[in-house]
């Protein structure tokens, strides 16, 4: 059997596959508490860090506890018993268990946290409904014919040339490069202080995700023979296709908005629903974001979505799918934050299960929503005034 993994090895694959750098400018992810060279071959999985989830990890025996919602938020000022944020740290610090975030880089990701929200409530044809802006450089590098394969090779391994469901995308055109090196310099052709020179050379360019940058430009200058290398980087003015928020997809057969919200109660164990629509309109294209996806309304609309689910709005966001004339342009549904997200323990312990198979992965059988609903009896009194 090979050796349990480390914290850092199990952070290493999530990190390829949710980059802590897609991460919202407000979160704070990855480690939070603990030695990252720690090994573990027992991990617990929720959706929060509360002291009930804690308390399981100690009788399990875990060495790591793995949430979607960060801990820490915000630095601390110090950590002691003090405070319900600072008490529970230095907790996990004492009980030797780490605790590490995977939030709003795995809402980004593909088949993140809004794809397993898509297909719980049974969605086909799922894709991003925004795909991240101001997120993609185009790289281009000068290669000499003689390297040009190992060069496209190493840049393809660092993540370069992603596109979809595509890797390694790639173009190359041909051409001559011109150089006279300087004295003191070591060139690939040619000698120091030497005349002007003249090599076949190739263009190579390959689209470049910001948060993989420097780790691409290290992997250009280990394969590139060149002393000094030439390329250019700039940014794409498109939208990133591999990162984004929210999903969008349709259901396999059309249904009245009042058999869909029986669906989505159903599915996401949602004591209550709250929504904005007319019960009888059919809904086939729908639009989801799990967690607070009140900024996607107008974009679920654009789409053309009949349904859009997400959590945390507003009562003054009701009114944003209404017609001048008052009548619904597109239901709007809230199941609750924590309803629309515990789907994420699943979506990890299997995930995980399936890279780490000797690591017994555990869902947190405690429901870790400080929120509760509160429905009154049926005979009670309603205040009409």
């Amino acid at each position: 059997m090979p050796p349990a993994p480390s914290i850092a090895d199990i952070a290493d694959a999530l990190n390829a596959w949710a980059p802590p750098g897609s991460a919202q400018d407000y979160d704070n992810v990855g480690l939070q508490v603990g030695d990252a060279d720690r090994s573990v071959s027992r991990a617990l999985i929720a959706l929060d860090a509360t002291p009930e989830v804690l308390h399981e990890a100690q009788r399990r025996e875990a060495a790591l506890v793995i949430t979607h919602h960060p801990l820490l938020f915000r630095p601390l000022n110090s950590v002691t018993a003090d405070g319900y944020v600072s008490n529970l740290a230095l907790r996990f610090a004492e009980a030797g268990i780490g605790l590490y975030s995977i939030h709003t880089n795995l809402d980004a990701a593909p088949d993140g946290v809004s794809f397993a929200l898509a297909d719980r409530l049974g969605l086909t044809d799922v894709g991003f409904l925004d795909g991240f802006e101001d997120t993609l450089y185009k790289l281009a590098v000068f290669v000499p014919d003689d390297a040009f394969e190992d060069v496209r090779q190493a840049l393809a391994e660092a993540g370069a040339g992603q596109i979809g469901d595509y890797e390694a995308c790639a173009f190359a055109t041909q051409g001559t490069g011109f150089f006279q090196p300087g004295t003191g310099t070591d060139p690939h052709i040619g000698t120091a202080g030497g005349e002007v020179e003249s090599a076949q050379e190739r263009k190579l360019e390959v689209e470049v995700a910001r948060w993989a940058r420097g780790e691409i430009l290290a992997a250009l200058q280990n394969a590139h023979p060149y002393e000094e290398v030439a390329y250019d980087l700039y940014p794409v003015k498109q939208k990133n296709s591999r990162a984004g928020l929210g999903a969008l997809g349709r259901l396999h057969e059309p249904m009245p908005l009042s058999a869909f919200l029986e669906r989505v109660a159903s599915r996401l164990n949602a004591d209550s629903l709250r929504y904005a629509g007319d019960p009888d309109a059919l809904v086939e294209r729908v639009a989801v974001c799990g967690g607070a996806g009140s900024d996607f309304i107008g974009t679920a609309r654009r789409a053309g979505a009949d349904a859009y689910v997400t959590a945390d709005l507003t009562y003054h966001q009701f009114f944003d799918v209404l017609a001048p004339d008052g009548t619904p342009q597109m239901a709007l549904i809230d199941p609750g934050h924590y309803e629309t997200e515990a789907l994420t323990e699943k979506l990890l312990q299997d995930w995980l299960q399936a890279r780490f198979e000797g690591v017994e992965w555990h869902r947190t059988a405690t429901t870790t929503s400080p929120m509760r609903t509160f429905v009154p009896a049926e005979d009670a009194g309603r205040d009409s005034s």
